[in-house]
């Protein structure tokens, strides 16, 4: 089984709109010839490839251990093609292999991640992250930034009544739950029938200790909070007057947000990590990361200016130019050229001489 690209799948949780399958997506619209090899579940880019139409190659286990060797196994015996490895897991199965290009969501420090991602550097071709901010902390990376494709949202009429502040990703401290619900208190104080928050996106807590945290704190807001879980992208934007990404510490691209910058909604974010780099400098509402009391002053600002033609507008020339499906295939066709893989077809077909770590 062979295939100009083959992009191994790493395990873990998520809903698949990571870096990599954003390249999946990205090679097979270039006319590339991609095969996606993963586990036989826990894999939100195998199932991504399997929506796409793209062919998929299910090893036998997916237990990271077992997993590891089964890849390492398979693509000893299926050397062709250039192997993309979607985070660390299969960077690390595979090291020291020539042929790869490795993929990391997000670079966040810590010295043992640090040293399992320079082994799993060794004699690979590049390693791609998708922002600036990530390629600060990670020596040589290429940025790649994911591409973001607008919705076609389905409105929900707000009348009169409060305004509705979206939050969409992750429940956890990390991405700022416990920041925004100190925020709607804040808010209320001013404006006590002012705002309501609405919430869908999967639980990650680390322990039982955040658990019981963030569901007390939410609980303890009754009916300003509205939880609506799994609600699709398209109806929960359309749901909201405004989306809030208030994160407290470095995490991966920012989906929601690029998605709300795409898809006309106002967007406030925190200035953790790289979601300053995703709106761009002259976005207007940034907030100062873990600090409610400024997210609540940037929120109230947002709010004032609703609808805020000028600064959706802007949101969204943003998207065009470094977010839009269009944006992604060039900066990855520019990626191809400088690994001297070019498109297929062009006679450029083997790889440049491996970089080292």
């Amino acid at each position: 089984m062979t295939a100009r690209h083959v992009i191994a799948a790493g395990i873990r949780r998520g809903n698949g709109e990571g870096l990599m399958a954003s390249v999946a997506e990205g090679l097979s619209g270039l006319g590339e010839d991609v095969l996606v090899v993963g586990p036989p579940d826990r894999s939100p880019l195998m199932a991504r490839a399997s929506a796409l139409g793209l062919p998929v190659h299910t090893l036998a286990s997916a237990h990271p251990a077992q997993y590891a060797l089964d890849l390492l196994r398979w693509r000893r015996a299926n050397p062709d093609g250039v192997l993309w490895c979607e985070g660390t897991l299969p960077a690390l199965a595979t090291a020291g292999m020539q042929r790869r290009v490795l993929a990391f969501d997000t670079a966040a420090p810590g010295p043992l991640k640090s040293v399992r991602r320079a082994a799993a550097r060794a004699r690979a071709l590049a390693t791609i992250v998708p922002s600036a901010a990530d390629a600060g902390r990670l020596r040589d990376a290429h940025v790649l930034a994911p591409s973001v494709p607008a919705l076609e949202l389905v409105r929900h009429g707000r009348g009169a009544g409060p305004l509705r502040i979206g939050f969409m990703g992750p429940v956890s401290e990390r991405d700022g739950v416990l920041v925004l619900a100190d925020t709607l208190r804040e808010l209320r104080r001013w404006a006590p029938e002012g705002y309501r928050l609405r919430i869908t996106g999967p639980t990650r807590y680390a322990d039982a200790r955040e658990r019981v945290v963030v569901e007390g704190r939410l609980r303890s807001l009754g009916a300003l909070v509205q939880s609506v879980h799994s609600m699709p992208a398209d109806e929960f934007l359309g749901s909201v007057d405004l989306l809030v990404c208030p994160a407290v510490s470095p995490r991966g691209f920012c989906f929601p947000a690029v998605t709300a910058m795409a898809s006309g909604v106002p967007v406030v974010v925190s200035d953790a990590g790289s979601l300053p780099e995703a709106v761009g400098p002259d976005h207007p509402w940034v907030a100062r990361a873990g600090d409610p009391g400024h997210l609540a002053e940037v929120i109230t600002a947002a709010a004032a200016a609703l609808p805020a033609y000028d600064a959706v507008a802007a949101a969204r020339r943003r998207w065009e130019a470094a977010y839009s499906p269009e944006a992604g295939r060039k900066a990855l066709t520019t990626l191809l050229e400088d690994l001297g893989l070019g498109p297929a077809g062009s006679g450029a077909g083997e790889p440049a001489a491996a970089a080292g770590a």
